[in-house]
């Protein structure tokens, strides 16, 4: 694994990142787990532990607090580009919330339509990002949710 190189993507703002500091703890078929500090110090949250479900298009992560206390869990849609040992992930703008009491929050939609509005995004990928949002959304309101937390839950 240690050849193995993690890049994010994002779009808004334009931005790629290596992703050195990031400990992958599995590598498995359609599936990366790794363990991570922030790349800048927040206040909110300190670390995390992410799981990147790549044929499925989204990346579960635990986010905890300085105290180690989880927080919640944060979902980012995700298209993932495999170049030799390199993986980008180009981060898909919405984002899930799932907290323990079950709320779930959708957040970052003003980002899609502004990716939409200034041709950040093509339509393919718009409409993969939408699409993706809405199968994650059914496995957490059918609750199927634990058959993807459970990768993290085992390394805690």
């Amino acid at each position: 694994m240690g050849n193995i190189k993690l890049y994010r993507r994002r779009f808004i703002p334009d931005e790629l990142v290596f992703l050195k500091d990031d400990e992958i703890i599995s590598i498995e078929k359609g599936r990366i787990l790794t363990r991570w500090k922030t790349i800048k110090p927040r206040a909110d949250f300190t670390h995390g532990i992410s799981c990147y479900f790549i044929d499925e298009g989204f990346k579960i992560s635990r986010f905890f607090d300085s105290n180690g206390v989880p927080l919640y869990w944060y979902c980012d849609i995700i298209d993932t580009v495999i170049k030799d040992n390199e993986y980008i992930f180009n981060d898909l703008l919405i984002d899930i919330k799932v907290y323990d009491d079950k709320t779930v929050k959708v957040i970052d939609l003003d980002e899609i339509g502004q990716a939409i509005r200034n041709d950040i995004l093509d339509k393919e990928m718009t409409a993969k990002a939408v699409e993706q949002t809405d199968r994650l959304l059914k496995i957490i309101y059918n609750g199927r949710f634990g058959e993807y937390i459970r990768y993290i839950n085992e390394v805690l």
